[in-house]
């Protein structure tokens, strides 16, 4: 038997059972006599084993449930299902026109405040002194130090009120999963993921190398690239698939109550950055 409170989780042996009647079962452990008895009351032998077949089952035909999705239409595929998730696909041919959707997605959610994880991306576009030339309020995760597991907490606690209490958080991602719509973010490359999480609204923006088709993909691609970092601090995957959802048992949906109620990926090309 097992007992089980909030503080405390044990188990005690159990003694022996014992059946009356013309069958009897007597110290048996706990799961075995469950099955006998299970198997007494609806009458069958107690010495019944499963029959298994040597055959072998025939090999599944995954191509049919999820065909293989062109090069070419990756990344429509990726916006569609983005699109069906409640989530907003843009695309950024140039810096004036990555600028252009930062500004409107700034102006719509009357953001003053914005919260930057330290993905690499973010830097290179310089993101931060483009929000503060708008007269933007930034917070950035700080890029990794030698201190940073002993620092760790203090950081995170000021990183934290940040970004509840900012308008917008921005993020870049590690993959976009076309399959599913899905934005695959790692703790090694983002740092805190609040940013993605605390806002009500989340900014995601990914480079076309980024675009991956199948789950299987991303996770082979996973395995070859953190193979180096297996000690690295903080280790996490997350995919995030559409925006916050929650459900009451009249199933009435309601967004952004455990997270941003907006999501918006950005295919940011090769041009922003010229």
């Amino acid at each position: 038997m097992v007992t089980c409170g909030w503080t405390l989780c044990r188990v005690v042996e159990s003694p022996p059972l014992e059946v009356t009647g013309s069958r009897e079962v007597v110290g048996l452990p706990g799961r075995d006599a469950i099955i006998r008895r299970i198997r007494m009351a609806l009458g069958r032998p107690l010495d019944h084993t499963i029959a298994r077949s040597s055959a072998l089952l025939p090999p599944s035909k995954l191509a049919e449930v999820l065909p293989p999705i062109p090069p070419e239409e990756v990344l429509s595929k990726f916006e569609a299902e983005l699109t069906r998730v409640a989530g907003v696909a843009h695309r950024a041919a140039n810096r004036q026109a990555l600028e252009e959707i930062l500004k409107v997605l700034l102006s719509q959610t009357s953001a003053t405040k914005v919260v930057l994880s330290r993905n690499p991306l973010l830097a290179e576009l310089k993101i931060e002194a483009l929000l503060r030339a708008w007269g933007t309020t930034v917070s950035v995760w700080p890029a990794p130090t030698a201190g940073e597991v002993s620092e760790g907490k203090s950081m995170l606690r000021t990183f934290a009120d940040a970004s509840f209490a900012a308008s917008l958080g921005i993020t870049g991602v590690e993959y976009a999963l076309a399959e599913t719509g899905s934005l695959v973010v790692t703790s090694w490359t983002e740092g805190a993921q609040l940013a993605s999480l605390a806002p009500p609204v989340h900014v995601a923006l990914y480079r076309p190398r980024q675009l991956v088709a199948t789950l299987d993909e991303v996770l082979e691609r996973l395995r070859v690239a953190w193979a180096p970092r297996e000690a690295a601090w903080g280790r996490s995957v997350v995919f995030i698939t559409g925006t916050s959802r929650t459900a009451d048992i009249e199933q009435i949906l309601i967004r952004g109550v455990h997270g941003p109620g907006e999501l918006h990926a950005v295919l940011v090309e090769e041009e922003c950055l010229a």
